[in-house]
């Protein structure tokens, strides 16, 4: 019988360094990475117009239910093409992590969350004013639905309260100021050991999915580690004063738990 890899999740409001941190994780020799499993549920389910959406819904699976059996339990992550023909990539034998990226605000409010106690869960958290600038320079309309921050902290809670246990925390601003350590704390908290590969990797798109070569991925496909903390100078427009203030509440509640 083959040995399960050590699953974890790693969730996380959108423009979080959530991808360039999956860079980091994907070289790890031991280490297998999965990109925003449930984007095609939420593109099916939402009708968002995102570039590749057609591609997306044509070629990987967007039932909600097999998507979470694959990720809790499958040895591979399925991918559909078309015509909607199963194509399987098992986890190669020589990784023994599964490392899954999700955006917390594509947890739908139909799909039940109990599955997410069957992984080893972690939240990444940045400081809101510095998120909203970097969401707005893609997206015009931010909304508490779509950067998804209090259902980051539902999330948190629940998976703190199941588990009777503090998840790890991490920052984005401290992932800047010091990867090594920030990176090195992480892994003790999971129970898996450190490697310094995990600072640097090569130019490229994040994964092989179809919506890594998009805009929005443009950062992390350029980059070859963790780019130095510069604070964000600009102001944040008035009409999203109040929706920076309720962030703002949220982050700091989860940020007195990050791990330093």
């Amino acid at each position: 019988m083959a040995i399960q890899p050590k699953r974890i999740a790693m969730w996380a409001s959108p423009r979080c360094l959530s991808t360039v941190l999956l860079r980091s994780w994907g070289n790890r020799p031991d280490t297998f990475v999965h990109d925003e499993p449930l984007y095609p549920h939420y593109l099916l389910i939402t009708g968002r117009k995102d570039p590749g959406r057609d591609e997306v819904l044509n070629c990987y699976e967007t039932d909600w239910v097999k998507i979470v059996e694959q990720v809790t339990k499958g040895s591979a992550f399925s991918r559909m093409q078309a015509p909607r023909a199963a194509l399987t990539s098992s986890i190669p034998d020589n990784k023994s992590i599964y490392y899954q990226k999700f955006m917390v605000y594509r947890l739908l409010p139909h799909i039940d969350i109990n599955w997410v106690h069957q992984l080893t869960n972690c939240f990444l958290i940045r400081q809101p004013r510095e998120m909203l600038l970097s969401y707005l320079r893609l997206w015009p309309n931010p909304t508490m639905d779509t950067i998804g921050m209090l259902r980051l902290k539902q999330l948190f809670e629940i998976v703190r309260d199941y588990s009777g246990a503090i998840p790890p925390v991490i920052d984005a601003g401290d992932l800047r100021k010091n990867p090594r350590q920030t990176l090195s704390l992480l892994c003790e908290a999971l129970e898996v050991e450190f490697t310094d590969k995990m600072l640097n990797w090569s130019v490229g798109n994040p994964t092989d999915d179809i919506w890594s070569k998009y805009g929005w991925y443009d950062t992390a496909r350029e980059s070859t580690g963790f780019h130095p903390y510069k604070p964000k100078t600009d102001a944040i427009p008035e009409r999203f004063q109040n929706l920076l203030s309720q962030c703002d509440e949220i982050y700091r509640e989860l940020y007195r738990y990050r791990l330093v």
